[in-house]
């Protein structure tokens, strides 16, 4: 007999720090990129008017993915992730390239990244080919059949945008994990990574050329937006310049409304106002890990920590490119580096997750 599901209260501290996170990037993407929308758009609030808009339809995608069942959600699972391979796909042949990187689709006056879509789409696919498995999920043969799926997505994707490509395989991982809580094999998970992340930075010349600017930024003439990232840092002291007072981002810091924002962040509120920035990302994923555990089912439970490792792995990443701890990737920070896919999608993964805390399976 089909079990009932019960509605419950949804998660209100998981919906504050989502629109805190939402205000606060606004605000500080707004402070960050006056400069360049004034020289190359003669409009210094150009890029929040854009972001704004699209965190305004990205906050109605919260509400309405919060009030929808995440079973039903999740029932259109793989044609989701098949959607997402075929978007991918056409990026490699009718992608519009942007500083070097073609990741954009083009809708009209619109453009549209795919790789945020995937995100959400493998989310939703591997918590469904999980709780949905019949057999057992504690077998060596699962893990391998569970991260081959993977596969495609992971190598279209990876093809221009490495960065997410490792958080779709971290993704996987720590589903994985959830679903088989046991240690040793993952050495072996850990193993075969590491060679395959190999392999494919070494397969084009510009990813090794990566590593040899992460290792002597000085030497190289690309590894100046690393360097003058970490002046911006280093001048924010304690307290920082004052909001709408940096240097580094007038021209120093390339595009600082992007991957680089955090470092502008740290030169304008100084190390309290990172730390603040921080604990805001990490009161998050502490209510995205409480709704996995809290999940009515596997399903929940999955799809709970899916998002929780997601946001967890590209705040993690973002911050150690900007201080310089591992090779450039390209990678954004959540909710506060510009681009609108980016933040509609986030906000209706969090909307995703507001619902697994709502609705769960009657006993």
């Amino acid at each position: 007999m089909k079990k009932e599901r019960k509605i419950g209260q949804a998660d209100e501290l998981l919906t504050l720090f989502v629109m805190a996170l939402t205000v606060v990037g606004l605000l500080l993407l707004y402070s960050t990129s006056t400069y360049n929308g004034e020289v190359k758009f003669q409009d210094a609030g150009y890029y929040l008017k854009k972001q704004l808009f699209a965190s305004v339809l990205g906050m109605a995608a919260f509400f309405v993915m919060a009030r929808i069942d995440y079973h039903r959600v999740a029932a259109f699972a793989t044609p989701l992730y098949l959607c997402s391979i075929v978007l991918s796909t056409a990026v490699l042949f009718v992608g519009r390239s942007y500083n070097g990187s073609k990741r954009w689709l083009a809708l009209g006056p619109l453009s549209f990244q795919p790789a945020e879509f995937a995100k959400v789409a493998v989310v939703l696919f591997l918590a469904s080919r999980i709780s949905n498995r019949k057999k057992k999920t504690d077998t060596i043969w699962f893990m391998i059949q569970t991260m081959a799926a993977l596969l495609p997505i992971v190598g279209l994707v990876g093809t221009n945008n490495l960065s997410t490509a490792i958080i779709i395989l971290g993704i996987g991982v720590i589903l994985i994990f959830v679903a088989h809580p046991r240690y040793l094999p993952f050495l072996g998970i850990g193993t075969a990574g590491i060679g395959f992340i190999a392999i494919f930075l070494s397969m084009e010349s510009y990813r090794l050329e990566r590593l040899a600017i992460w290792r002597d930024p000085e030497k190289y003439e690309k590894g100046f937006q690393t360097i003058q990232g970490l002046y911006a840092i280093g001048s924010g002291g304690i307290f920082g310049r004052g909001m709408g007072n940096s240097l580094q981002k007038l021209g120093f810091v390339p595009e600082a409304q992007n991957d680089m924002i955090f470092s502008i962040i740290c030169e304008e509120t100084g190390l309290f106002g990172a730390i603040l920035v921080i604990l805001l990302f990490a009161c998050l994923i502490w209510r995205l890990m409480v709704a996995a555990v809290r999940a009515g089912d596997l399903m929940g439970e999955l799809i709970g920590a899916g998002i929780m490792g997601h946001i967890a792995i590209q705040v993690i990443l973002n911050i150690a490119v900007v201080t310089n701890t591992i090779p450039n990737t390209g990678i954004t920070l959540p909710f506060i580096s510009y681009g609108g896919t980016s933040v509609l999608f986030l906000l209706g993964e969090m909307g995703l997750a507001l619902s697994v805390t709502r609705y769960s399976r009657a006993a």
